[in-house]
């Protein structure tokens, strides 16, 4: 069974930083992608930043710059270096499995963290 587990989220001030995780479980993490995808409250689902097989990055315009995805394929782990935050990053933050090594679509998400941003 696929398994998603984020952590690391909370309050943090502006200018703050934090560092998400995503803890995979279920399937061989190293052969797929990732991604972080978020959740503003009222507000829809926002890519954040994605990582593939090979480790290649790709960030959203909003959060290049400031956050860097990174993966530890000997634990399992995903990451979201989140630095220099602004409050318009509040949000719901989702790690999510893709359907392969690159990006062709998620099919697995995990619960989230909440990340809220200040003061």
């Amino acid at each position: 069974e696929v398994q998603l587990v984020e952590s690391g989220g909370g309050l943090v001030q502006p200018g703050g930083s934090l560092r998400l995780s995503c803890a995979a479980s279920g399937f061989t993490f190293s052969s797929y992608a990732m991604t972080w995808v978020r959740q503003a409250p009222g507000k829809g689902l926002e890519w954040v930043s994605a990582i593939n097989s090979g480790g290649s990055t790709d960030y959203a315009d909003s959060v290049k710059g400031r956050f860097t995805i990174s993966r530890d394929n000997a634990k399992n782990t995903l990451y979201l270096q989140m630095n220099s935050l602004k409050p318009e990053d509040t949000a719901v933050y989702y790690c999510a499995k893709d359907l392969g090594s690159g990006y062709y679509g998620m099919d697995y998400w995990g619960k989230g963290t909440l990340v809220t941003v200040s003061t």
